[in-house]
This record gives C-alpha cells, sequence and structure tokens, in this order.
C-alpha cells in the first residue's frame, strides 16, 4: 500500500533513475515513487549499445533494467516519452509532458544524463550521420553496419573515444570498411596517455581499421541527401556512405541550470554540484550519475563520471541519502571496454598530465596486462587487460596511497595484495 503522504519524483529513466526507484522501494519507503522519462522504452543499461547488442550477441530484451510488469507491481508510477521543462524549488513542484502536468515533491533526483555532442561542420544533416546514445540510435546502427558489411561500404568515425573505438570493433566484425579520424595524437589520448593509447590503435590497425590522427572533420560531402565522402581538415577527401560522430557527450543539466542549482566549472567537467551525499544546493534536490560533479576526497578534485558503474551505483546511494541513511559516495570511477579480443578493466583517475610514470606488469605486446598510472610512487588508476579478478586488488592500490616498488608493482609474480600495506 502506497502512502501518498510523501512523494520522491526521479527525473531520468536511465540506469541511474532505474536504481534509484528500486532502491528506495528495497530499502523500504512507502511514499509514492515517480519517474519521468523522455524515451518512449523502458529504462535500459547503455554498455550494450556499443558491445553486445550492437553486434547481434544479445537480444534487445537483454538491455533493460527490470521487466516493463516491474514498475506497476512495485507501485513505480512511470511516465515513458515524458520530458520534465521546469523545477519550481519555491513550491517543490516539477512541470512535465505536453498537458504541462505539476506534480509536487517531497524529495527529487535528476539523474537526466548525458547527451552525445554534436558536429559543428557542413553536412550533418545528412540520413547517413549518426550517434549512439540511445536505444533506437543503437538499433538504427546495426542496421547500417549490416549493410555496410554486406556491401562492402565505408564508415568514418570522428573521434577514437571508447564509443568511436567500440564501434570500430563491431562495423570491422560485420565486414565494414573503417576509417577513424581523431584530432588527439593516439586513441583515448586524454584518458590512457600515448602508452596506452598505442595499444589500442595497434589493435585495430590489425583488423583493418585506418586512422587519420591529428586532423579533424571539416565537411560531410553528399548528394540526394546521402553521404559520399568525409573531408579533413589537412585538405584530404576519405570515401564514406557513413559517418558516425563519437565526439563525447556534454551532461544534460539545463533543467538543473534553469533551477538556479550550482553549475561546476568546465575545466572541472561541469556538472550539477553534489555533495558526498549527492545533494545539490537545494537540500531537497539530489542528482547523481552523468551530471553530478563531486569533489573526490582521493583525488582531491572535483570529477563528473560518465560510466555505468557510476549510474549503477550512484542511484542506489542518492536513494539511501534522500531517505536520510548515513551516504558518503566515495567510490572510484570504474569502467570496461571489448573490442575483438581484447576486454579490460579500468579503475581510478589518472588523466593525461596527472601522472609522472607508467609502470606495465605482463605482456602489452601480446595484450596480457596491467598497466599502473604513478604519480610521485602512488597508483593512480589501474587498468587490466585480458588479466581478470583483479579489479579489487587494484582498487585498494590506489585506495591505499601508498609509495610502492615499482620493480615489484611490475613483476607478475608477486601478489598485488602484498603491495598493499
Amino acid at each position: 500500500m502506497v502512502d501518498a503522504d510523501q512523494t520522491f519524483v526521479i527525473v531520468g529513466g536511465g540506469l541511474a533513475g532505474a536504481k534509484a526507484a528500486e532502491t528506495l522501494r528495497a530499502e523500504g519507503f512507502t511514499g509514492r515513487v515517480i519517474l519521468i522519462c523522455d524515451e518512449r522504452d523502458h529504462p535500459y543499461e547503455r554498455p550494450p549499445l556499443s558491445k553486445g547488442y550492437l553486434l547481434g550477441k544479445e537480444e534487445r530484451d537483454s538491455v533493460f533494467v527490470h521487466e516493463p510488469a516491474w514498475y506497476a507491481r512495485n507501485d513505480v508510477e512511470l511516465h515513458l516519452g515524458q520530458t520534465v521543462d521546469a523545477i519550481d524549488r519555491g513550491a517543490r513542484t516539477v512541470r512535465f509532458g505536453d498537458d504541462g502536468t505539476l506534480v509536487h515533491y517531497d524529495k527529487l533526483l535528476l539523474a537526466t544524463g548525458a547527451e552525445p555532442r554534436r558536429l559543428d561542420i557542413p553536412g550533418t544533416d545528412l540520413a547517413g550521420v549518426h550517434h549512439l546514445r540511445r536505444l533506437a540510435h543503437a538499433e538504427r546502427l546495426k542496421g547500417v553496419l549490416t549493410s555496410l558489411g554486406r556491401d562492402n561500404g565505408h564508415l568514418v568515425i570522428a573521434g577514437a573515444g571508447w564509443i568511436g573505438l567500440e564501434v570500430a570493433a563491431a562495423a570491422r566484425e560485420y565486414g565494414a570498411e573503417v576509417t577513424v579520424v581523431e584530432h588527439g595524437p593516439t586513441p583515448l589520448h586524454t584518458v590512457l596517455g600515448p602508452e596506452l593509447g598505442n595499444v589500442f590503435a595497434e589493435l585495430h590497425r590489425e583488423h583493418g581499421v585506418r586512422f587519420r590522427f591529428g586532423v579533424r572533420l571539416t565537411e560531410i560531402v553528399g548528394q540526394d541527401g546521402m553521404v559520399l565522402a568525409a573531408r579533413t581538415d589537412d585538405g584530404e577527401e576519405h570515401p564514406a556512405h557513413d559517418v558516425l560522430a563519437a565526439i563525447g557527450a556534454a551532461p544534460r543539466i539545463g533543467l538543473a541550470e534553469a533551477a538556479g542549482l550550482e553549475i561546476a566549472d568546465l575545466a572541472q567537467g561541469g556538472g550539477v554540484v553534489v555533495d558526498e551525499q549527492l545533494r545539490t544546493s537545494d537540500p531537497d534536490i539530489y542528482a547523481t550519475g552523468d551530471i553530478a560533479s563531486l569533489h573526490h576526497p582521493l583525488f582531491g578534485t572535483r570529477l563528473r563520471v560518465e560510466h555505468w558503474a557510476n549510474a549503477l551505483n550512484g542511484g542506489p546511494a542518492a536513494a539511501r541519502a534522500m531517505l536520510g541513511r548515513e551516504v558518503t559516495y566515495d567510490r572510484l570511477p570504474y569502467f570496461f571496454s571489448d573490442q575483438y579480443d581484447l576486454g579490460m578493466e579500468y579503475s581510478g583517475w589518472a588523466p593525461a598530465g596527472s601522472y609522472d610514470e607508467v609502470v606495465i606488469r605482463g605482456d602489452a605486446g601480446k595484450r596480457t596486462f596491467i598497466a599502473f598510472w604513478l604519480k610521485e610512487g602512488r597508483v593512480l588508476a589501474g587498468m587490466n587487460v585480458n588479466v581478470w579478478d583483479v579489479t579489487e586488488r587494484i582498487q585498494d592500490l590506489i585506495r591505499s596511497r601508498s609509495v610502492v616498488d615499482q620493480d615489484a608493482l611490475a613483476d607478475p609474480g608477486v601478489p598485488l595484495e602484498s603491495l598493499v600495506p
């Protein structure tokens, strides 16, 4: 039985929002739970969109967080295909839907996610220009890759980040020709630096992907609404039947900004400023997932993390905080990727320029190794490539903040747990 005396509203029907609703019920909350999603699909997880589902190895239904009947069974009022266009903090209401429905909240959680950045060049209105963020995008792209593979077609990808590389791998598995255009000197340069970026460049080259580093797309050329080629700022023209823009994502903070909530500096990733309880500058409003900007005590800076694990863990943490539980959200950033026969997991935070040493444990040439990024002898981040069941130990090393023996760190014969004080 729902107790209507209290109403918790969640804006955003992704993994974070769905897991927050689940946690509210699991923790015994008996008030109204309203989950508002601007997509018409039930809440789903995003990693399969560029991995298993895109490759045709996972069924469509496998991406959903809960089966459709779960929401009614757990008294979660789910509004699909509805956009929240205003928050009235004084009245504690949100307005949503075409008819401007107003609903009161006692606590409000913003989990509005991110949206793909757009190419600001001529030709982006052509039919063969794609983004990958939503299930509908993945469905469309899956059909495109199937056709390109069948017809020996060409895909040009703008951006050699995680999405760009995962789609490149999928496209090659379908048999499409792939050219990746990246303005940096290596793939994943801002995340992994040049040392490990080259590992991924070689992996993809071995599978037939062509890279153009140090250049940007300047124009997508088409005829009769269809893509014919992509031009770069070095004067070259690359054959293309389709183009994927994979140049990153921007947090969807417009609603929070319009409501007057504190927003982080762009230099720190932007996003909605939250404390360790994921509470915004308004004590009745919380934020989680891609939009949340949290000061991480371990790294001494504000971070905004866009990865799956942050949504998976942040949604429940925010729900518990909304219920008045003691919450300190300080999880280490974590993400994973699968490309061809390479699987990897990354823990920590070590952007280019923040570290002074990279230590390799294992054989990077054979792509079976662990990489550690160090600063003054302390591990900031670790990435295990085709080495499994070591994430917890890597995270223990990072959290210990202890100076490690680099020779022992590089030696696969020395147990990682022995390096943690």
